[in-house]
């Protein structure tokens, strides 16, 4: 039995990420079947008070014109640890409440724009964009390997690194 829990821990943390498979197929498994799909709200769950902008381009276009900052976030439907941070992001109350000041985005595909994977197309992973359009490669998470991935043990330093870009933008601009 001991050796079942090290495997299991070691298997959870080989797959911190999803891959991104590019032409998964799509299952229809009985528990998506069961339930109701329920209107798709630009939120995608991940806060569903907070507004959410569109596309890139025009998260791009509010960033740059509010002076605020930019969060994007790449995660994928059936992707369990897109889920798992989704849950805890969503129920985080002061995270909620400091992410009414950032311009808000979260993408269930690849953008074309390169600087968006500076390290691969993983997900869930959540990129700042500061309003001079540029992504803060100084806010990142706490793994070498893939740097802008998050888990749901590191909500408070998700937390912090949105802080930080809040305050990065009052001492730069």
């Amino acid at each position: 039995a001991m050796e079942k829990s090290y495997m299991s821990v070691f298997l959870l943390l080989v797959a911190i990420s999803c891959a991104l498979a590019k032409d998964a197929g799509k299952k229809e498994t009985k528990e998506t079947a069961a339930k109701p799909k329920l209107p798709q709200t630009l939120s995608r769950g991940w806060g569903d008070q907070l507004i959410w902008t569109q596309t890139y381009e025009e998260a791009l276009f509010r960033a740059k014109h509010s002076n605020k900052p930019l969060m994007i976030i790449h995660h994928l439907e059936d992707c369990p640890h897109s889920q798992a941070l989704k849950k805890v992001f969503a129920e985080h109350k002061d995270i909620q409440k400091l992410a009414e000041k950032f311009i808000l985005l979260n993408l269930v595909y690849e953008t074309t724009d390169k600087n968006l994977a500076p390290d691969g197309q993983y997900v869930p992973r959540i990129l700042f964009i500061d309003p001079s359009l540029t992504v803060r490669a100084d806010i990142t998470g706490r793994y070498s390997n893939r740097l802008y991935a998050y888990e749901p043990s590191d909500i408070s330093l998700l937390y912090s690194n949105m802080q930080k870009a809040l305050k990065l933008l009052k001492t730069e601009l």
